[in-house]
């Protein structure tokens, strides 16, 4: 990816992103399901749709999980993903470590982000600590990095006693520890935590927000997902709030936070057309500001946002 300064299209105060670590580009996700309630149709031949209709099958509907979501992410930076349950934080996350391919859009990272979880396979009949050497020289480690490493990695995980335990015996919080570590072992220039810190206790949690932070210092990015407000505002320099699909927010973490805290606790009380108003109004916002950065050619024909 390009090192050269390039308009931001996040929404944020400042015009350029100097050093991007990743640049999400009009990425959409459009996904085609079996539906019995309804839905947007998938257009289908005649013949097909009666084959359908006498096999007893449901039609074929479009579920948009990412319309048009552009933003860019510079070196250092620790960006919270905030939204509800289906919102499209976790597509979002596939499709930048590469586990899903939009349907339109591209993105574009400074190197191959690692998605915890996605490359660490773990072997059940095995111990945590083979599991552990195993992930590491998976991800490139030579023997004598691993060994050099391992004391630390086997700190962070936290898991004492159950470390020389088979896998198959680790609760899915164990388990998410071990992921966590070996994720980590390597120094990733691009981390993609999905709700990995809410899966273990304080002392794991504190072990996992130091290395965090060990990343971040070493000019890395972490993109990270969590229902959890007070590890966001911990963890996290900047949030962003997606809601059905959409970006509504992008900011300062405290700001962010505190409309999105209003809008679930209006939806909470059941005042919806209160929490829709407050979330487009937000949303508004947001494209006003990117129109503000970007400046007159915006509003130009053919002026674009990327």
């Amino acid at each position: 990816m390009s090192a050269e300064p390039r308009t931001a299209p996040s929404g944020r105060r400042r015009a350029t992103v100097r050093n991007p670590a990743v640049v999400v580009d009009d990425v959409t996700v459009v996904y085609t399901v079996t539906s019995t309630g309804g839905g947007d149709e998938v257009p289908v031949s005649a013949p097909v749709r009666l084959a359908r209709r006498a096999l007893g099958r449901p039609p074929i509907v479009r579920n948009q999980a990412l319309t048009n979501i552009t933003l860019a992410v510079e070196e250092g930076e620790s960006v919270g993903f905030i939204g509800r349950n289906g919102s499209g934080k976790s597509t979002l996350m596939n499709v930048i470590s590469g586990q899903l391919n939009p349907t339109s859009g591209r993105v574009y990272a400074a190197d191959v982000p690692a998605k915890l979880g996605v490359n660490v396979s773990l072997v059940p009949a095995l111990s945590g600590e083979r599991n552990m050497r195993l992930g590491c020289l998976a991800q490139g480690m030579t023997p004598a990095e691993v060994d050099a490493k391992m004391d630390e990695l086997i700190h962070i995980a936290a898991l004492d006693k159950a470390i020389h335990w088979p896998m198959k015996a680790y609760s899915s919080g164990m388990a998410a520890r071990l992921r966590f570590a070996v994720a980590t072992a390597t120094d990733p220039h691009i981390l993609i935590l999905d709700e990995a810190l809410g899966t273990g206790d304080a002392q794991f949690q504190d072990r996992g927000k130091a290395r965090m932070q060990e990343i971040r210092e070493q000019a890395g990015c972490i993109l990270f997902v969590s229902h959890s407000m007070a590890e966001v505002r911990t963890m996290c320099s900047r949030v962003v709030w997606i809601d059905e699909g959409e970006l509504v927010m992008d900011g300062d973490p405290g700001d962010v936070i505190a409309v999105y805290e209003r809008f679930m606790k209006d939806l909470a009380a059941g005042n919806n057309k209160s929490a829709l108003a407050m979330r487009d109004e937000a949303r508004e916002a947001l494209v006003r500001t990117v129109v503000a950065d970007l400046g007159p050619s915006a509003a130009q024909p053919g002026g674009t946002a990327a």
